[in-house]
């Protein structure tokens, strides 16, 4: 078994330059031709070279290297965003370390790595109780969500303000009876605050709000908004449109709807947030309010770069949504 280490003058001699050409191309230096670069970056993919990362650090000062802590929850929409972020990363140099531990664990383990940045995502309760034991981290961490909740920098979206804009959607198409899906048996503070908004938006436009106007389920994937959805029509609960708090609840929402042999938009129009491409190539294309996915990860990226170059600053981002009406949504 041969157990040798791919190395730096390895990739030297085969591509014939020299050791210090090798080492500028693998940093993606401008004082070394693309031509040649793409030559032993072939050679490097080739040779299964492993970059070390520690000695990356001795020579640049920096890793190149973020860690990205997993959400709590599986989801579509989170996993599209760190395939995006992963790629906009790659493009900038940068390897990402992905972690499933518990944020503490997580970090602890980041710090030992030395990676230039953490990126953690806000969607639990105990995020911020755990990042405030790690304030005083001397590498950057910034979170997707929970703005307004952390001590650390900080790229949001205003998912308060997209549901009081599905709300207005259907209540200027003559919609009276909504209803929200996406109220997890797990406190999510992300989700609340799409929840608060869709009370509040109803109250202010004086249409009816009822208890059973928000249907609670075990969590925020597939079947979850299938079993929301069963109920909402076992129940003969009176609606006429409803708000979905993500893309794997709506999906099952739909799969509800077409085995009880209801037509979106024709019996129920459907507003989903999240703001995907592939929201467009449901079965309905459907109306989404949010942020367009690619804004949000090149947002993250630009944001972590600027607290790499200045990591004792806090930045924090909020990001607008939009509404982009299609055909699940029409008038009554």
């Amino acid at each position: 078994m041969n157990l040798h280490m791919v190395t730096i003058k390895d990739i030297a001699e085969r591509a014939g330059v020299s050791f210090s050409t090798v080492s500028k191309a693998l940093l993606d230096s401008p004082l070394v031709k693309d031509k040649t670069k793409q030559h032993i970056h072939a050679i490097a993919q080739e040779m299964g070279y492993q970059p070390n990362f520690a000695a990356r650090r001795l020579v640049s000062k920096r890793s190149m290297v973020i860690g990205i802590i997993w959400p709590s929850i599986e989801r579509a929409a989170l996993s599209a965003l760190i395939t995006n972020l992963n790629e906009q990363l790659e493009q900038e140099g940068y390897t990402t370390l992905l972690s499933m531990s518990h944020i503490d664990s997580a970090i602890a383990t980041f710090l030992k790595f030395q990676v230039d940045a953490i990126l953690v995502f806000g969607d639990r309760d105990e995020t911020e109780s755990s990042l405030s034991n790690n304030h005083l981290s001397p590498i950057p961490i910034l979170t997707y969500g929970a703005a307004s909740h952390t001590l650390h920098s900080a790229v949001d979206v205003n998912r308060g303000q997209a549901i009081r804009l599905a709300v207005r959607h259907l209540a200027e198409l003559g919609h009276r009876q909504i209803a929200f899906i996406g109220q997890p048996e797990i406190y999510d503070p992300l989700q609340a605050v799409k929840i608060e908004a869709f009370q509040n938006e109803l109250t202010q436009l004086g249409l009816p709000y009822k208890q059973y106007s928000i249907l609670q389920m075990k969590g925020l994937a597939f079947h979850d908004g299938y079993l929301a959805a069963k109920r909402l029509l076992d129940n003969n609960i009176k609606t006429t449109a409803v708000i979905s708090g993500g893309i794997d609840l709506t999906s099952g929402i739909l799969r509800a709807f077409n085995e009880q042999g209801l037509r979106v938009p024709r019996d129920l129009s459907v507003v989903s947030y999240d703001n995907l491409p592939q929201m467009e190539e449901l079965e309905v294309p459907m109306t989404v309010v949010g942020v367009a996915l690619a804004k949000i990860a090149t947002t993250i990226t630009r944001t972590l770069l600027e607290l790499i170059e200045d990591p004792n600053t806090i930045r924090t981002v909020h990001l607008e949504p939009e509404l982009v009406v299609r055909r699940s949504t029409q008038h009554l």
